[in-house]
């Protein structure tokens, strides 16, 4: 019998109609949202109630762990490209997302006396403190590597692209979904650190069956250069060595970075009259080289027609971290409000605070396919909005969502509570300026670029995204209550604040709105 007759399969193929590749891509990203968003709608719950946080220092974490998680993937992407691939970058992610996860198991004692002056289990803070920074540094390496291998998967121009990242996406919103029901209410019901431990271990799932599945891949996510990433560099030790060396360097100074405050002495003012975070310091350095860097770019003789195009690009760019910074409110005051002050109970059944985070991933899964199908209908009409009128409208989206929960808040009930069904109307209304902005500055990106500029532009989409945490967790101080406050009392912070935030996305959409028939001439001219 020939070799060819008694040889196995490759391990190739197709499962409805997409590279098996594209399951354990989508298997691999579902596990890790959940890992990732489990935690984070605990997070401010665990810090104010297990460790009595102020709430003031309960947002600035919060937002300070999550613009890291989301500005670090611009380095694991870098990492990947040019030397360590995407499959080894994944799993060397996957596996610090483990342990992250499941070192927030360890909730040592529970913090005695008040909020922002409790008694605190030292070393459990440490040891909550250095889980984060795994967990950040985790997300860097493995978050955009397994985007890019969705995209590899497919042939340039294989029409089957589009369909397989819409499957890929949706993954990304199931893990949201089912880990703000499930995690968040093990974690509140039954015990913090159970919460964390089953992150954990969904994420070990999906490691275990990234790795069984890395042969559907089909090499495409293989180190660029092997020979350049055995070679060794320093010590006897190779390239790959020195990068997993590399990141755990970078974990040790992430945990020393969550914690470390400044005090900017009369600048203060801008802060609110508060330290600001090491974060914050880096994220506004880091935001005017980026802006350098475009002016510059604009002076290398840059045809005027692209010059328009970039200058609106980097608008865009721009406005997506405030409209990040209002949308992030929801794993942040959006979930004080439902603890302290909210009536969670429908149809006879009562949320907790951090599952009411699983309504906006369940509004983004109803409403993608509906937004899907609206904008090719309206561009052959002639009615598709431009880029920056739809992003105006995720502004004026966002600011009215907050309009809802500034009302219930000045119009609570007899028994002094907020019901759900505001937080879900108010769900509802931020999910529609979602849809018109998050997946249409993905298209932006990709269209008002230059070719040179692509991908340093995409980066810098990212980068914002993270700048919108930052903003978030400032922002949300705003909202910060005393631990001695009455329920009358925070319904009248929550009133404030919310109807503040909504001026500033109305405002800032009316704004837009007003720029868009000079942004477009730019572009056509």
């Amino acid at each position: 019998m020939s070799a060819t007759a008694t040889a196995a399969p490759p391990a190739s193929g197709e499962f409805l109609g997409h590279p098996k590749g594209l399951y354990v891509c989508f298997l691999t990203e579902m596990w890790e949202r959940f890992a990732f968003y489990g935690m984070k709608a605990l997070l401010f719950l665990y810090l104010t109630k297990h460790h009595r946080f102020s709430d003031t220092d309960g947002y600035l974490l919060l937002g300070t762990y999550a613009g890291l998680a989301y500005a670090l993937p611009l380095l694991g992407g870098l990492l990947a490209d040019r030397y360590l691939g995407m499959r080894k970058a994944v799993v060397y992610g996957g596996a610090l997302l483990v342990f992250g996860q499941l070192g927030m198991a360890y909730t040592g004692d529970s913090a005695t006396g008040l909020q922002g002056v409790a008694d605190q289990d030292a070393f459990a803070v440490q040891v909550m403190y250095a889980s984060l920074a795994l967990i950040g540094v985790g997300v860097g390496f493995l978050k955009p590597n397994i985007s890019t291998i969705v995209g590899r998967l497919y042939p340039d121009n294989d029409p089957r692209r589009d369909s397989g990242f819409t499957i890929f996406y949706m993954g990304i919103n199931v893990g949201a979904f089912l880990s703000s029901l499930i995690v968040a209410y093990i974690g509140e019901k039954i015990g913090w650190g159970y919460g964390f431990a089953l992150a954990g271990v969904m994420m070990a799932l999906g490691l275990v069956q990234f790795l069984w599945g890395q042969k559907y891949l089909l090499g495409h996510a293989e180190p660029a250069d092997p020979a350049l990433l055995r070679a060794p560099v320093f010590a006897g030790l190779s390239r790959e060595s020195m990068i997993y060396i590399g990141g755990l360097l970078l974990t040790v100074i992430v945990w020393q970075v969550l914690q470390t405050r400044i005090d900017l002495g009369p600048l203060s003012a801008l802060a609110g009259g508060h330290e600001v975070t090491l974060t914050e310091v880096v994220a506004v350095v880091l935001g005017a080289g980026l802006y350098i860097w475009f002016i510059r770019l604009m002076m290398s003789g840059v045809s005027a027609r692209d010059k328009g195009r970039m200058f609106m690009l980097m608008v865009l760019i721009t406005v997506s971290a405030l409209f990040w910074g209002l949308y992030e409110q929801t794993y942040g005051p959006w979930v004080a409000m439902a603890d302290r002050v909210m009536d969670r109970t429908t149809f006879g059944i009562e949320w907790t605070a951090g599952q009411t985070t699983a309504i906006g991933a369940l509004f983004v899964i109803a409403l993608s396919p509906v937004f899907a199908w609206i904008w090719p209908r309206l561009d052959t009409r002639g009615l598709n909005p431009s880029y920056p009128a739809k992003f105006a409208w995720g502004l004026v989206f966002c600011g009215l969502a907050f309009a809802v929960l500034a009302y219930s808040a000045a119009n609570a009930g007899a028994d002094g509570l907020v019901s759900l069904w505001w937080m879900i109307l108010a769900y509802f209304v931020l999910v529609l300026g979602e849809m018109v902005l998050s997946p249409i500055g993905l298209a932006a990106v990709t269209s008002l670029s230059i070719p040179r500029a692509v991908g340093t532009m995409m980066g810098a989409w990212f980068l914002f995204s993270a700048f919108g945490e930052i903003i978030a967790g400032r922002m949300g101080t705003w909202a910060a209550i005393p631990p001695t406050a009455t329920q009358a009392e925070a319904l009248a912070v929550y009133a404030e604040v919310f109807t503040r935030m909504m001026w500033i996305g109305l405002a800032a959409g009316v704004l837009l709105f007003a720029a868009t028939p000079l942004l477009k001439r730019l572009v056509r001219d």
